[in-house]
């Protein structure tokens, strides 16, 4: 193994434990939530799409009265819930369609934890909210990906497929 190769192994290593850090450490508000869009739950399909669309969002919120979270809509809610069941989206409203009394997650959770609530329950956008259960943002797959992208090292990012990381510390000199 050359000297450049040890070097490179343990700056990648490095750079992983740093990664570790961020997720265990770093908090949701740094992800960049976008806006939400919010709606009441008498709002229609089609006024949800045309938000959805012209803010090129994957989601909208469904809020009460008082402002408060009570729903979301998603583009696999349109999918599945509206063009799967032949549904009119003109005469639909969110009431009928949306999922109701969401998970969502504070600006204080953990990256990681967001992380995990997203894989392991298959969400890719979930509402971000103040104490009193009013949306702040909405955190999607993408912002993850896009924060990943920032603080991921770039000696990982070029590793061709294929490319193991070597530990230059386990390998057997014999």
């Amino acid at each position: 193994m050359s000297e450049f190769q040890d070097e490179y192994s343990e700056s990648v290593e490095v750079e992983f434990r740093k990664l570790e850090g961020a997720l265990l450490n770093d908090a949701v508000n740094l992800l960049a939530p976008s806006e939400p869009i919010c709606l009441p739950a008498t709002a229609t399909v089609h006024e949800a799409i045309t938000k959805m669309l012209a803010s090129r969002r994957a989601a909208v919120v469904i809020v009460d009265g008082d402002g408060r979270l009570i729903g979301i809509f998603t583009e696999r809610d349109v999918l599945t819930r509206v063009v799967g069941q032949s549904r009119d989206v003109q005469g639909t409203m969110l009431a009928e369609v949306m999922t109701r009394d969401p998970e969502a997650l504070s600006p204080r959770d953990r990256i990681c934890f967001a992380v995990n609530r997203m894989n392991n329950a298959g969400y890719r956008t979930v509402p971000l909210v103040d104490a009193e259960r009013r949306p702040i943002g909405i955190v999607t797959v993408s912002d993850v990906v896009k924060w990943l992208a920032e603080i991921f090292p770039e000696a990982v990012l070029n590793l061709r497929p294929g490319d193991e990381i070597k530990h230059p510390l386990q390998v057997d000199a014999g």
